[in-house]
């Protein structure tokens, strides 16, 4: 009993084979797929730039708007930039010393 030798290069060899070869043929169908898909990602980002232009949301809007800032949260950022100043005045009266490694 003889049994059937399946090939999976087989069909791929029958279909490279019999396709006739046409260099110029094939420079227009990739200068062709070329062209089209620049012209999708074009018309994507005339949409996109029009809808963020007009002030529209990418995506799913946000759930919620974030707080404003508390007066809390405020004066924690006020002390944080009082502290630096008060830094700074320490070495800007001579309070420390600091050498400049270029001079």
């Amino acid at each position: 009993m003889k049994l059937p030798s399946f090939s999976f290069g087989s069909p791929l060899e029958r279909l490279r084979h019999s396709w006739r070869r046409d260099p110029a043929r094939d420079w227009f169908m990739l200068l062709g797929f070329a062209a089209l898909f620049f012209s999708v990602i074009l018309v994507w980002n005339m949409w996109l730039f029009d809808t963020v232009s007009r002030g529209g949301v990418i995506g799913s809007a946000p759930a919620s708007t974030p707080t404003a800032l508390g007066s809390t949260s405020l004066g924690a950022v006020q002390a944080v930039f009082a502290s630096r100043a008060a830094e700074e005045s320490k070495y800007a009266g001579g309070i420390y010393h600091f050498t400049d490694p270029s001079q």
